[in-house]
């Protein structure tokens, strides 16, 4: 607690926060970063001490700390030792506590987010010049390095790449990407890596054990879970989940204080969404919402649940993460036997969106709803290739009152043989005629060879119109706006490329109008433009319109009266009513 003003006691102890407390001091300290420990190590065995390291990660996993024990390791002094940098810190030296206080006159650390221009800069190369005053080697230490501007890294470039022989050079940064090649080729660069979850548990409940508090492993792995590798933002959370249970760390409080559902109720929702019970898992959410989780977190649960899933399929039991409980690999094992790889991707993506759909909406519980009820609405439907397979004669590709965890697991319905038979329709040159086929337990799309009919090609808008009906946008927009004709008769076309046309034109439209119709085209190029473009034409008549009804009575009254108004576009109005007529039985038409 800190000192009342009143009483003047100023020994009173104050409180240090965990990821304070018990930071690292030594490279032995350090977790998950074993191999730049043995980097570093071995090359102050050998004296191969550079004058730079540039150190990255992203936020917490021990950089600036890092910095402080390498700085430590360069001056360490203590008597009876050799005068020479190690990494064996075997208890204080001379200068150790001052160092790692941020105190030492010879560590000089800089927050470069707050100094970035060439004056801060230029006042490192002025100190660089000027031998230590106590330790062995002047450190100058700089965060967050990728916040200098471009004047204030060129202006370092030099010193950098030839410092007096006393003077070592230390960067951390999270945005490696946005520092300058020059600086990175003069450092020796270190990754550390985000922490694992098993490493973190084991962290967490060693300074679990030393605050004289308790925490269930399930607990601990809700924090290295949600820390995302970093140490700091674990020890954090662990903390505030001290704080909160008084000492003791259970996994129900620790849930409540994330906003964290419970993992075996995500499975459950996760199943009850694939089985298309949809009221149920609305249920379950309301529950799950109730107690106090987040609804985008529901959703990002489960999406983990949905990858854990697919990566077993994928890869086998081996691949679960460590991170993992013994129940919930089970519970995952047993979805990925129940269901398929493309079910499985397709909950993925629609997952992936709704968490994005939900993060803007105004309402996040009734934005996740709506998310549910998507998924669970189209879990039983086939995907295209079962749709494909059933068009072919592998099955049907009608929707089937069954649901995606049911049957053998592959997520494909199967159509009964009640009912009217299935229908398919094919497009295409080689296009098939459909017969059905009764069988005693189903019915099959069988197909038979067929030729398609010739389609008639009268004219270039025909073609045009082909183009369309075949959702061939770009071959159309060309024939509009690139191409002039020259002659036109069936079978044969003759056009002229104007610029903007792409080579080939003509072999690609040959080509395809044969393919179409099912008769043979020639398309052949002429030697110059004889026709206006489609695209010219239907501008002109557009603006002939225009110019007419500028001059009805009623438009100029209006453009006289509002003088900036323009009459962008004339449109012919559909009729408003047309009367119906019924075919009776005895073929009359009843008006």
């Amino acid at each position: 607690m800190a000192a009342d003003g009143n009483d003047g006691d100023s020994t009173a102890e104050r409180y240090v926060v965990l990821a304070r407390k018990y930071r690292p001091e030594t490279f032995t300290d350090l977790i998950g970063q074993e191999a730049m420990v043995t980097t570093l190590k071995n090359a102050f065995a050998t004296d191969r001490i550079a004058q730079g390291y540039m150190l990255t990660g992203v936020r917490g996993v021990g950089k600036t700390t890092t910095a402080r024990i390498l700085a430590r390791a360069l001056n360490y002094s203590k008597p009876g030792l050799t005068d020479k940098p190690t990494v064996e810190l075997d208890g204080y030296g001379e200068h150790c506590a001052e160092i790692i206080q941020s105190g030492h006159p010879d560590v000089l650390e800089m927050d470069a987010a707050s100094n970035t221009g060439v004056d801060s800069i230029r006042e490192i190369i002025e100190s660089a010049r000027y031998r230590p005053l106590t330790a062995r080697y002047k450190v100058f230490i700089i965060d967050e390095v990728h916040m200098l501007s471009k004047g204030a890294f060129n202006a370092l470039l030099k010193t950098l790449e030839e410092p007096p022989e006393h003077v070592k050079f230390i960067f951390a940064t999270t945005e490696i990407r946005r520092v300058p090649v020059t600086v990175l080729s003069r450092c020796q660069r270190f990754d550390l890596r985000r922490v694992e979850v098993p490493v973190l548990v084991e962290h967490f409940a060693n300074i679990t054990t030393k605050e004289n508090a308790t925490a269930d492993e399930d607990a601990l792995r809700l924090i290295a879970r949600a820390s995302e590798g970093s140490v700091r933002d674990g020890l954090s959370i662990l903390d505030q989940a001290i704080a909160m249970g008084q000492g003791t760390v259970t996994t129900e409080s620790v849930r409540a204080m994330l906003g964290l559902a419970d993992r075996g109720r995500i499975f459950d929702l996760l199943e009850l969404l694939l089985s298309g019970k949809i009221a149920d898992a609305l249920g379950a959410f309301e529950a799950l919402h109730r107690d106090g989780a987040d609804p985008i977190q529901v959703l990002t649960d489960l999406s983990e649940t949905v990858h854990v899933t697919a990566r077993i399929q994928a890869a086998g039991k081996e691949a679960v993460s460590s991170a993992m409980s013994g129940e919930e690999r089970g519970r995952a094992d047993t979805l990925a036997e129940k269901l398929s790889v493309p079910l499985m991707a397709r909950v993925w993506q629609m997952l992936l969106k709704g968490i994005e759909e939900a993060g803007r909406a105004p309402n996040p519980v009734a934005a996740t709803e709506m998310v549910l009820i998507r998924i669970g609405h189209t879990a039983d439907l086939p995907t295209p290739d079962e749709i494909i397979k059933a068009i072919g004669g592998g099955g049907t590709a009608a929707r089937g009152g069954g649901n995606a965890m049911g049957g053998g697991g592959g997520g494909a319905p199967t159509a009964s043989a009640q009912g009217a038979p299935v229908l398919a329709s094919i497009t295409g040159s080689a296009a098939a005629v459909q017969q059905v086929e009764q069988q005693p337990d189903r019915t099959v799309a069988v197909a038979t060879a067929a030729s398609q009919p010739a389609i008639e090609i009268m004219g270039f808008q025909d073609i045009l119109d082909l183009c369309s009906a075949h959702r061939d946008a770009r071959l159309r927009i060309h024939l509009e706006e690139h191409v002039s004709l020259v002659a036109f008769n069936v079978g044969h076309v003759e056009i002229f490329p104007l610029p903007g046309a792409p080579k080939g034109l003509a072999g690609e439209l040959g080509r395809k109008l044969s393919e179409w119709t099912g008769a043979r085209w020639v398309v052949s190029v002429g030697r110059e433009a004889v026709e206006p473009t489609i695209g010219e034409v239907v501008r002109a008549k557009r603006a002939e319109k225009i110019e007419e009804a500028k001059q009805e009575p009623a438009i100029a009254s209006l453009l006289k009266a509002f003088p900036e108004a323009k009459v962008v576009d004339v449109r012919d109005r559909l009729a408003a009513d047309t009367d119906a007529s019924v075919v009776d039985g005895d073929g009359e038409h009843d008006q």
